[in-house]
């Protein structure tokens, strides 16, 4: 039997341990005692054995005393150190799950906390997997997880793509870099019968949205011979993939000029380009002026980013996604398919759904949902830890009162 790991000790305040037992795995500064443990003693992303009041271990974690989630808890119990070996172990778990899921190598491999790595994340293009790190402890194991790849994988290059905002909570620096192997280039990643060309440096997250997979896959009844508008489209995942589901004519709309090019590459690539179209633009103001020229859809897609960041924002938010939703069905046919989401966490499922119902009502439209979405499950959800669960959206009939 392995001796106990030995890390200095971050001591939790009494009764603050019972949401770590429940199953959580985040330590916020108020719960440290920080006369056993002062938080200023320990450096960022420093490895720590995470402590009870009545001195019973709870596990190995690490520890940034200069974040309001000052810890986070990786392994219970001190048995297993926090290093290559225990995340080779998380991968391989995670990996079982994906290949069970996916017949090609395509998908969200590691996610969080939901697969028993805070602030990890790991996407897999075949032969290149985009690492982001979004904590000070996974920032200082960088080498331990290219490490844990390797050994599961041996991939042909790993991309760190550190560049989300939530990491100046952090403290850290925003960046991009190579982990190891060449620089891979365009990345390319296939979803249904259609392949994308990924930008995984200069694009938006990791490069792409496995998220959403699974809600792509269900378009099929509601886009054979339709006109489709795709807002918010990015790299044309929801609109090529509805092209290939048989869309008579599809618009995609983003306001980046890189994504409008990538999207008219991966439709040229796909033999879509006659049924393709790709405008860059405002999203609001697109469909102001599509509603001005009275142009009509059978089919409008609303997959944009997060509208509510903080809870703070949930009443602006909530009415900007009020807002789009009533433009969008300002510019849908009669009998219109309305495809709506959220990947606002703060943003509940019933508000989005409330969100909508009031843009309706307002234009006098009834609202029939064929569908509740929800995120792939490459992106599992935590029981214990709400946040993980942060898609939603749904698929909605939109008639005219009568």
């Amino acid at each position: 039997m392995s001796e106990p790991v030995e890390y200095p000790a971050l001591y939790l305040k009494r009764g603050e341990d019972a949401r770590l037992r429940a199953g959580h795995l985040w330590i916020f500064a108020n719960e440290v005692d920080v006369i056993r443990s002062p938080l200023n003693s320990f450096k960022p992303g420093e490895v720590c054995a995470i402590v009870a009041a009545n001195d019973k271990p709870l596990g190995v974690g690490y520890v940034n005393p200069h974040s309001l989630i000052c810890a986070r808890l990786v392994a219970r119990g001190l048995e297993h150190p926090l290093d290559a070996s225990l995340l080779a172990h998380r991968l391989q778990v995670a990996l079982a799950l994906r290949e069970r899921l996916y017949p090609e190598p395509y998908y969200r491999l590691l996610y969080g906390e939901s697969d028993g790595v805070p602030g990890l994340t790991l996407d897999r293009f075949d032969e290149v997997i985009v690492a982001q790190a979004t904590t000070a402890g996974i920032e200082r194991l960088k080498l331990e997880v290219e490490e844990a790849v390797r050994r599961v994988l041996n991939p042909r290059a790993l991309i760190w793509k550190n560049d989300a905002g939530i990491r100046e909570l952090e403290g850290l620096m925003a960046y991009a870099d190579i982990g190891f192997g060449e620089p891979p280039g365009a990345l390319r990643v296939r979803e249904g019968d259609v392949e994308f060309v990924v930008d995984a440096i200069g694009g938006q997250k990791t490069g792409w949205f496995y998220d959403q997979r699974a809600n792509r896959d269900s378009l099929a009844p509601f886009v054979k011979g339709a006109r489709v508008l795709d807002m918010f489209a990015y790299l044309g995942a929801w609109g090529l993939r509805a092209a290939a589901m048989g869309a008579r004519k599809v618009t995609c709309v983003d306001a980046s000029a890189s994504a409008v090019k990538l999207i008219e590459r991966n439709a040229e690539r796909n033999g879509l380009a006659e049924r393709v179209r790709a405008e860059r633009a405002d999203a609001f103001d697109y469909l102001k002026a599509l509603r001005e020229a009275r142009e009509h859809f059978d089919v409008v897609i609303l997959d944009p980013p997060a509208f509510v960041k903080r809870k703070k924002d949930l009443k602006e938010g909530a009415l900007a996604y009020r807002r789009i939703n009533e433009l969008a069905m300002q510019v849908l046919s009669r009998d219109g398919i309305l495809v709506t989401c959220s990947c606002s966490y703060h943003m509940p499922r019933n508000a989005l759904l409330d969100a909508v119902q009031k843009g309706a009502r307002h234009l006098d439209r009834n609202v029939q949902v064929l569908r509740s979405l929800q995120q792939a499950p490459d992106h599992p959800v935590h029981p214990a830890i709400p946040e993980t669960d942060y898609l939603k959206g749904f698929i909605c009939r939109v008639l005219p009162a009568a």
